[in-house]
């Protein structure tokens, strides 16, 4: 039978999410492709230090050390396969269980996506990003972020329990109700909200993989439970209800649920040790950033 991975949960990442390549990105940009490959080729024995997503991916890969196989991270990256061997000793050196990679050679990666069957795509690219999204796939643009990242807590973090934070409306959720706060205020926003209570909201482009990583917290007791989830919605009482109703005829595990009325979201995501966050509002996301590693979700009224 072909080997598949429809029994796990995929996260692909590009090569900038998961290292520091802003310094050979500086290259490529400022003096182009010749350019770069002769400085990567040039350092293909030199250790990338970590990037904004590199913490989550051993974390994610942790998930995989007690005998059962949850997770596959791919790696999905514009370099060649010739500039990509720097990243491979990377990941070797950082003892990265990543066996699948794809390198596209300069042409747009996202496409990979969807051969994978990525639940998760986080990239350095907005734009690979925004494809993704409009193929369908859940995806994030990681932002730039030094919040708690050294070679040191990077590499020995991994024992710690994942946490993962995810926004509600746009996110999780569609945007239906978003687009009502967005284009008649929130009185009108708030009354739509509590008259559809009982009619759960359509799912957005995280609802798999809230999904993926419910069905990996089932196998253990709550109190042993690898993952830990939470949803920082700037949603009030009494709009509440109608995000509580859906999760339950979802049938879907949310750990935590904070309904912030508009308050700044950065010191509650703090307080929760987010190992990261997910948003489609660029304003939270710069708060969040300040506080933990922080993906952009570039969909929804917001973001047209």
């Amino acid at each position: 039978m072909p080997i598949t991975l429809d029994d796990k949960l995929v996260v692909a990442i590009s090569s900038r999410a998961l290292f520091d390549l802003e310094e050979s990105h500086r290259v490529f940009q400022e003096k182009g492709v010749d350019a770069y490959c002769r400085y990567q080729i040039e350092r293909e024995n030199e250790v990338l230090d970590p990037g904004v997503a590199f913490p989550l991916v051993k974390k994610l890969l942790h998930l995989n050390d007690g005998g059962k196989s949850w997770v596959e991270v791919v790696l999905i990256s514009r370099n060649s396969a010739d500039t990509g061997l720097r990243i491979f000793n990377s990941m070797r050196h950082y003892d990265l269980e990543i066996t699948r990679a794809a390198f596209s050679g300069g042409e747009r990666p996202y496409r990979y996506v969807r051969p994978f069957n990525a639940h998760l795509y986080l990239s350095a690219d907005p734009f690979d990003v925004g494809s993704a999204l409009a193929d369908g796939f859940a995806a994030a643009t990681i932002l730039p972020s030094k919040v708690g990242l050294t070679i040191d807590e990077a590499g020995t973090s991994a024992g710690d329990q994942l946490r993962i934070g995810f926004d509600g409306d746009a996110v999780v959720f569609g945007d239906e109700a978003e687009r009502v706060y967005q284009k008649q205020g929130l009185v009108a926003f708030s009354k739509a909200e509590q008259a559809a209570a009982d009619t759960p909201l359509p799912g957005g482009p995280f609802k798999g993989v809230l999904a993926a990583l419910h069905r990996i917290q089932s196998a253990y007791p709550p109190e042993r439970a690898p993952i830990r989830t939470a949803l920082f919605t700037a949603r009030s009482v009494p709009a509440h209800e109608r995000v509580i109703r859906t999760l339950r005829a979802w049938d879907i595990r949310i750990d935590e649920a904070v309904f912030l009325g508009g308050l700044d979201k950065g010191e509650f995501l703090r307080s929760f040790g987010a190992d990261i966050f997910f948003d489609d509002q660029r304003g939270h996301c710069d708060s969040a950033r300040q506080h933990v590693p922080t993906g952009h979700v570039p969909h929804g009224v917001v973001n047209e």
